[in-house]
């Protein structure tokens, strides 16, 4: 019996799993278009991400969130709006929603931040995914 105890113990010391938590994407991110800035923060247990500043505003474009599918919200500005939400860790990256102001969806998402600084941000409708790469912004 005393052979087992001290096998397991050997055992248990020498396949310690490395579970760390993914590098947080909290911060500054300009937008794969360049047109708006993110801020990433922590909002209670999770993180989330609203839209910090746009740049490059398109001409015509509304400035309130009008493809909003609840009534009651089309008349926020798009400025300072909320488009990411919930985000956990998950493994290698964290897992949340991403908001689309320019449809008025809600995607399934993912964000990991890459070894070059970059931020992957991918948004997914059942099996389909798109991912864009922000860049961090100071």
């Amino acid at each position: 019996m005393r052979w087992l105890a001290a096998g397991l113990a050997l055992l248990a010391s020498s396949t310690s799993v490395s579970a760390s938590a993914p590098a947080s994407p909290a911060g500054r991110w300009l937008t794969e278009d360049g047109k708006a800035i993110v801020e990433i923060m922590p909002c209670g247990a999770a993180l989330c991400g609203a839209i910090s500043r746009i740049l490059k505003p398109d001409p015509g474009a509304p400035k309130n969130d009008v493809n909003n599918p609840d009534p009651r919200l089309r008349q926020r500005p798009t400025g300072n709006l909320r488009i990411l939400s919930g985000f956990v860790p998950d493994r290698s990256r964290w897992r949340g929603q991403v908001y689309d102001p320019r449809t008025g969806r809600t995607y399934k998402s993912f964000v990991e931040v890459r070894s070059d600084d970059t931020l992957a941000l991918t948004g997914c409708v059942w099996m389909l995914c798109q991912t864009q790469h922000w860049r961090r912004s100071r």
